[in-house]
């Protein structure tokens, strides 16, 4: 896998993967991710998440939806998480090859161009 940057990633389109290709070694994920800001490895760097504070839960629940928009035109779809009505995360990984693929960088890059409301 090529590192690239945001706007790079961006534009690309998820490829579908049904398995059978091998997940991203650590030192083809960890340059990558250095490119999307706020992301960081976990569950030892077979998943990527990000973290944020919304405004509030409505906040939260407006950003989901958009991300739940992009995720399903992907069709490559993260773990969002809700806690304390205003502190979300999410958590992106290929499910089929139980690591990270292109695709959990290209689905980051289009979920940090989404519109957020962060608590001031």
């Amino acid at each position: 896998m090529q590192t690239m940057t945001s706007e790079q990633l961006a534009p690309k389109k998820c490829v579908p993967c049904e398995g059978g290709v091998e997940a991203c070694s650590l030192p083809q994920a960890r340059p990558q991710l250095e490119r999307l800001a706020g992301w960081r490895l976990t569950h030892e760097g077979q998943r990527i998440r990000k973290d944020w504070v919304v405004k509030n839960f409505v906040a939260g629940m407006e950003f989901f939806q958009a991300v739940s928009e992009v995720a399903e035109a992907e069709q490559h779809h993260p773990d969002l998480h809700l806690e304390g009505y205003r502190n979300v995360w999410i958590e992106i990984w290929t499910h089929a090859i139980g690591g990270l693929s292109e695709n959990d960088f290209i689905l980051a890059a289009k979920i940090d161009q989404l519109p957020v409301k962060l608590k001031k």
